[in-house]
Order: structure tokens, then C-alpha cells, then sequence
């Protein structure tokens, strides 16, 4: 992974690790976006739908 130079800041890639590891500062794409906002809502759906009792089979009354 060989950086050449770069005509932007944004476009220039550092590397670290002997040039294993390359990192270029830009944008997140929509879909990671999407993905992080759906789990998110799904975590708190599931934390008001699910929280508190007692554990399963350890209910009061029949």
C-alpha cells in the first residue's frame, strides 16, 4: 500500500505498522450510518420491551 500525494488533505493516507496499516481521513458511508441507527433502535426497543422481571420461570403467581 503505497501513498502517492495527495491533491487533497482528506485524500492523503498514513501509514502505520511497517505499512500494514493504512488510514485515510474521509466520510462514513450511508449504509454504516443506516446499520448504526437500526441497532441502536433496536437496542432500546429491546431494553424497554425486555427489562426488569424476575428471569424466566421465576415469575410470581401462576
Amino acid at each position: 500500500m503505497s501513498a502517492t500525494r495527495a491533491d487533497r488533505p482528506e485524500d492523503e493516507i498514513r501509514e502505520y505498522g511497517d505499512d500494514k496499516l493504512g488510514v485515510r481521513r474521509g466520510h462514513v458511508n450511508a449504509w454504516l450510518l443506516v446499520v448504526y441507527v437500526a441497532l441502536t433502535v433496536w437496542a432500546i426497543y429491546y431494553l424497554v420491551k425486555y427489562w426488569g422481571g424476575l428471569g424466566p420461570g421465576l415469575q410470581l403467581g401462576p
